[in-house]
């Protein structure tokens, strides 16, 4: 008999037929390969001398001027500006304060211990009104600080959060309307969602902010206030199909059985339909929140002191007018941060739950 010895391939010899297979196939696609990982090395590299190497993290205009690096050092002299905006420098240890307690609401959100109607709607509920209290002051000792005072990533986190508090009761109501076996009603809604969801949102803030205090002057207060409700029912116009998608995902004999042990609608919805709905739309959910994150900075247009426009503040004063690019980087890496950690996180729950498989 013949002996048959059977030799598994090192990893090394692996992982260069991988290469071989998926970069170097052809002498033509070897050479595009080699010219293109060539180029991604040359841009890595003057983006590190520029952002690290030849950068300047602190001092005067002037030293930023001489380097050829970036100038960081705007960034370590106008972060209050662009974190706190106009809010008064004596009290930003409030609006400091206030942005990490919301920042902690987000993360405990994101625990399943937390995931319940109950509990998610007092979390952020007392987490919002603390945020409030420690914002605008007024009492327990507070000094007052008025909504015009309030500004940069801090103000932007507020609009967000107030976005979803409002947004999201809504998005179920208008869900559920749409599901009506009432024919007229589940039209209109159906209309007013598809007709939100047609229009961009800077139009949205167009209207609220400048349009509708010419028609009906002093509706819904303050121009915060009106930017927030705009934000809000567009934001419930797209959450609103991710809950009815949540629905509909649902096996229809579960509801048929609700009613078989004589539960009537809103004992259905609340016991039964929606848990399963949210659980199974939290990974769209998330992505839902990510770009309402985004959309915050487009408040700037009209005239909101936001976490961009206090940028823009920071580097228009003349002496830090050519740091610009410094500015906006910065403000993209917070963005970043922040979206990316959500996406990881929308990515974590598609796996957990196994929803799509």
């Amino acid at each position: 008999m013949t002996d048959v010895s059977l030799t598994i391939p090192a990893r090394g010899d692996l992982f260069t037929d991988y290469l071989k297979r998926r970069m170097f196939p052809t002498p033509l696609s070897g050479l595009v390969s080699l010219l293109g990982i060539a180029l991604t090395v040359w841009i890595f590299w003057s983006l590190l001398q520029w952002a690290v190497i030849d950068a300047v993290f602190s001092g005067p205009p002037e030293a930023c001027r001489a380097a050829s690096g970036a100038c960081w050092a705007i960034i370590t002299a106008r972060w209050r500006l662009m974190f706190f905006g106009l809010y008064p420098h004596e009290e930003h240890w409030r609006s400091a304060l206030a942005c990490m307690i919301f920042l902690a609401v987000i993360v405990l959100s994101c625990l399943p211990r937390f995931w319940s109607a109950a509990r998610l709607t007092a979390l952020w509920v007392i987490g919002f009104a603390i945020f409030v209290l420690l914002m605008r002051g007024g009492t327990l000792g507070l000094t007052y600080v008025g909504e015009d005072k309030w500004g940069g990533l801090t103000l932007s986190i507020f609009i967000f959060v107030a976005t979803v508090l409002i947004g999201m009761p809504l998005a179920v109501a208008l869900a559920l309307l749409r599901r009506s076996s009432l024919p007229l009603v589940a039209r209109l809604s159906g209309v007013f969602i598809d007709t939100v969801r047609s229009l961009p949102l800077v139009t949205i803030l167009f209207a609220v902010a400048v349009v509708l205090p010419i028609l009906a002057p002093g509706a819904l207060g303050t121009k915060l206030s009106r930017v927030i409700v705009g934000m809000s029912i567009f934001f419930a116009a797209y959450q609103a199909e991710i809950i009815r998608s949540g629905i509909q995902s649902l096996p229809a004999g579960q509801e048929e059985a609700a009613k078989t042990l004589g539960l009537h609608y809103w004992q259905r919805m609340r016991k039964i339909v929606l848990p399963q709905a949210f659980r199974r739309a939290l990974p769209p959910t998330i992505s839902q929140l990510s770009i309402s994150f985004m959309e915050v900075a487009l408040v700037m247009i009209v005239g909101i002191f936001d976490f961009l426009a206090s940028g823009n503040a920071a580097y228009g004063a003349g002496e830090w007018s050519f740091a610009n690019v410094e500015v906006y980087a910065f403000i993209a890496l917070v963005y970043f941060v922040f979206v990316f950690c959500l996406s990881r996180y929308g990515a974590y729950l598609e796996r957990r739950m196994r929803v799509g498989k």
